[in-house]
């Protein structure tokens, strides 16, 4: 029982990076925190969605919040990610080089 959950709260992290657009402020965040204001800019959603978008994110503990006088900065506290998406990111590249070559 106790694996099953173990493995549930990492389908949470998983689920949580499921949608494009989380995806884009995770992979941004890697680089250092940024204010909520900038997160919606990369995105170009409204503020309402990005919103929802970050609470996904902080309920799974992949991003955390300070708040700074009105602005709310948000950085990455997954570190382990970076290697994640290093990884997933070079199999991306792989198979769009694949199919290229293909084509050609």
């Amino acid at each position: 029982m106790h694996n099953r959950k173990y493995i549930e709260a990492q389908a949470q992290i998983f689920k949580a990076l499921g949608h494009p657009s989380r995806l884009l402020m995770v992979d941004a965040l890697r680089h250092g925190e940024m204010c909520v204001c900038d997160l919606q800019r990369l995105v170009g959603d409204d503020m309402s969605t990005v919103s929802k978008h970050l609470s996904v994110l902080r309920h799974a503990s992949i991003v955390s919040t300070e708040k700074r006088g009105t602005n709310i900065y948000y950085k990455l506290e997954l570190g382990c990610l970076e290697t994640f998406l290093s990884c997933t990111g070079s199999v991306v590249q792989k198979r769009i080089l694949s199919q290229l070559e293909i084509i050609e």
